[in-house]
């Protein structure tokens, strides 16, 4: 395995993003970082700003022995609920890395089941490097795909709010109903349906 000495045990940080928006997939990260490694300005995506985080997203990419993402859509979030399909994207993640990882640190209180032991830590997004890195680069991809998604639907302005539950984007849900990125199973979309349902009397 490049990068990992014999009988090393090779780890991985996890982390994931998109949980609470009402559109677009959630998206996971997984990341095998050199051992000692602590690149310069690692810290939880979210208290990056824009310029930050996407230069330390191309130094990660660089640096890493191994990165994947993975990611779980709209329709499987309502098939199987956001905590389930977190854990899917998470593990699709993990298997898509070109070193197969023998332990896991997981942001947050949950790791996804498979044939590696793992440990969650809630707050690792800002206290544990592969995890900040796996949250940066998960962070830029999933507003990388969501700007991709505005292209199609411009009109909800996913470029802005990246499917978050923002006032703008409640309100021209409310005005012209989901697009089919939207999760259904989530209360706001679902009002929003019902309201359109109702308009054209399904």
């Amino acid at each position: 395995m490049s990068g990992i000495e014999a009988g090393q045990r090779c780890v991985a940080g996890v982390d994931e993003v998109g949980r609470g928006p009402l559109a677009g997939p959630v998206v996971a990260a997984a990341v095998v970082l050199p051992e000692g490694y602590a690149g310069a300005g690692l810290a939880d995506s979210k208290k990056l700003g824009v310029r930050k985080r996407e230069a330390l997203d191309r130094q990660i990419r660089a640096d890493a022995l191994a990165w994947s993402l993975g990611r779980a859509e709209a329709a499987e979030i309502d098939q199987l609920n956001i905590h389930r399909a977190t854990l899917l994207a998470m593990q699709r993640a993990v298997a898509g890395l070109a070193i197969a990882p023998a332990h896991l640190l997981v942001d947050g209180r949950f790791a996804p089941e498979g044939p590696w032991s793992a440990e969650a830590i809630v707050g690792g997004d800002g206290s544990v490097p592969a995890i900040s890195a796996a949250s940066i680069i998960a962070k830029v991809a999933r507003d990388a795909w969501l700007k991709e998604l505005h292209a199609v639907y411009p009109e909800y302005g996913f470029d802005r709010h990246a499917g978050y539950p923002t006032p703008a984007h409640r309100e021209v849900l409310a005005r012209l109903g989901p697009c089919p990125q939207h999760r259904r199973s989530f209360a706001p979309v679902a009002r929003a349906l019902g309201a359109a349902d109702a308009v054209t009397g399904r």
